[in-house]
């Protein structure tokens, strides 16, 4: 057996690192060479011909079309396993839609396995180039890389919580402006979807997209109880779904909806304010930390060092 010096291993993995980018930019290049027949009539054929739809359906796999065609079974094979050993595809789906993305829960399950390579790789790597991982047992050097590995998955999915919880946030801030928003359009005599029109145009904000998005349904012919009602199920945010019910029952009943909103958006405002001061209680402990560790032991030192410095000096 050859010896594996560090230099030799990062040669190796520099080497390696440098063949498959050349590869893949290299298979991005368009090709000169002129279509094939089959080709050039599949896109005709579509609606007699499952051969054409398969031909015309063949898409390299980003990012890297030649790598990721070989690699797609063994990718496919860690997709499932990766789904299989954590579940929970609604969650998933759930908080991509609430995050704003346009990602299935597949193309986020290929996310996931690129971030556990990315991780295993990075782990195989400490451990071949760092001379302090030689002499410690084999089964360590192999746990550390399939450990690294289960960390990149799971730091995906913790990103992808980090962003969904951001943007339900940003969505819980903006209500109130918008809730008075609507309550002035409504009040000047517009109706509810000229309302959303108007604060979804001369806004800026993740809510006010999302009403954006409602509008173009009902204007395609969803009825606008109906588009509210998805948007409720797909931020699954209580302000939202409380709005979304008090229109909902303010169109069924003909009551007048200003009041209404007006009233939801006092009550948004009173919320954010208990949150707030339900966050400040839960940091007092922690802000404790700097002036008793910190302040209070600096306070001490200079008011006892004086006194320990002119004993030292025999006065």
């Amino acid at each position: 057996m050859v010896s594996v010096s560090a230099a030799l291993a990062w040669g190796l993995f520099c080497g390696c690192a440098l063949g498959i980018g050349l590869w893949s930019i290299v298979s991005t290049i368009p090709r000169l060479s002129r279509p094939r027949l089959v080709q050039r009539l599949a896109p005709y054929i579509l609606d007699v011909s499952a051969e054409a739809r398969t031909v015309v359906g063949r898409r390299p796999v980003d990012p890297i079309p030649v790598i990721g065609i070989l690699i797609a079974p063994a990718f496919g094979a860690l997709k499932r396993v990766i789904g299989a050993m954590l579940g929970g595809s609604d969650g998933i789906e759930r908080r991509l839609r609430q995050s704003g993305g346009d990602r299935s829960v597949d193309r986020f399950r290929s996310e996931q396995v690129v971030w556990a390579l990315l991780a295993f790789g990075l782990g195989a790597a400490l451990v071949v180039a760092l001379p302090a991982f030689r002499s410690v047992p084999m089964a360590v050097s192999v746990a550390l890389p399939v450990l690294a590995g289960l960390c990149g998955t799971l730091a995906r999915d913790w990103a992808l919580t980090r962003a969904a919880k951001a943007r339900l946030a940003r969505m819980q801030s903006e209500l109130p402006t918008i809730l008075e928003f609507l309550t002035l359009s409504l009040s000047a005599g517009e109706g509810i979807l000229d309302s959303l029109g108007r604060v979804s145009r001369t806004s800026t904000g993740e809510l006010s997209r999302e009403f954006a998005g409602v509008v173009a349904d009902v204007r395609v012919g969803v009825p606008l109880h109906s588009a509210l009602q998805a948007l409720s199920v797909r931020l699954h945010l209580p302000a939202v779904t409380r709005l979304v019910d008090q229109i909902a029952g303010a169109l069924d009943r003909g009551t007048p909806l200003a009041e209404v909103l007006r009233a939801q958006a006092q009550d948004s405002r009173d919320a954010a304010k208990r949150e707030l001061l339900e966050v400040a209680g839960k940091k007092e402990v922690a802000m404790l930390v700097p002036l008793v560790f910190l302040i209070l032991p600096l306070t001490i030192l200079f008011a006892v060092f004086p006194g320990l410095f002119i004993l030292q000096s025999g006065f």
